[in-house]
């Protein structure tokens, strides 16, 4: 069957009476140093990414990425332990100060906890992740050294909507990473930052533009770029 012939479900509508060239209002999720929350932040401060940081919200109160936001001027939501004693709750937390910021996708950018039912059901296929495998292979937190360990000849980075299962959501884009045989696990993994880096905003966009469909069978159809 022709590709053109193939019934592809809407994207996420933006809400009535939204410009075409209003950005994406995003929520970013935090744990850590927010590498990939900068390389948003820049993207959007050159005017390659259309889209605004309506709220950063980090699982740590040390999280670097924290520091990153305030000086973007970007809101902050900081969690605690006691907050995610019950993961259910923490999430509805989150999911409320998203919602009362207008925030269309969640992007994931480090953060180091599973996402619960209150998210995934109000963010529907717009829970976006990013994971340093090409996933399937190499699942979990420890991907780049599974590599490395198992000595694959090319590896690479992948983005993804969460879903219920980890690391299996549908999967959006992907580069791959030919490794280099001198390579250390620590210049891989400063390759697959860099990878990281340039994927994921790319990625955000293509979300911005309203090109992204999630099919019925769970696969994700990219549009193409529009013709100038």
């Amino acid at each position: 069957m022709s590709d053109k012939n193939v019934s592809r479900p809407a994207p996420y509508t933006r809400p009535t009476g939204t410009p075409v060239a209003e950005p994406l209002k995003i929520g970013v999720l935090i744990s850590g140093s927010g590498t990939n929350l900068q390389a948003l932040i820049d993207r959007i401060a050159e005017g390659s990414l259309n889209a605004s940081i309506e709220l950063v919200v980090s699982s740590r109160a040390d999280a670097y990425g924290i520091k990153r936001a305030e000086e973007a001027s970007i809101e902050t939501l900081v969690m605690s332990r006691e907050d995610y004693a019950d993961p259910i709750a923490a999430d509805q937390k989150i999911v409320d100060a998203l919602l009362e910021r207008g925030v269309e996708y969640v992007v994931m950018a480090g953060y180091m906890r599973m996402v619960r039912t209150p998210m995934l059901r109000a963010f529907e296929n717009r829970v976006v992740n990013l994971h340093p495998a090409l996933l399937p292979s190499f699942v979990g937190a420890h991907a780049i050294q599974d590599a490395f360990d198992r000595g694959v000849k090319v590896t690479g980075v992948t983005v993804h909507f969460a879903n219920e299962v980890y690391d299996c959501g549908p999967i959006i884009a992907q580069r791959a990473l030919p490794i280099e045989e001198e390579w250390d696990v620590d210049t891989l993994e400063s390759h697959i930052h860099d990878i990281e880096h340039v994927l994921y905003p790319e990625a955000v966009q293509m979300l911005a533009d309203g090109r992204v469909h999630v099919l019925a069978d769970g696969k994700v159809a990219i549009d193409p770029v529009p013709a100038a």
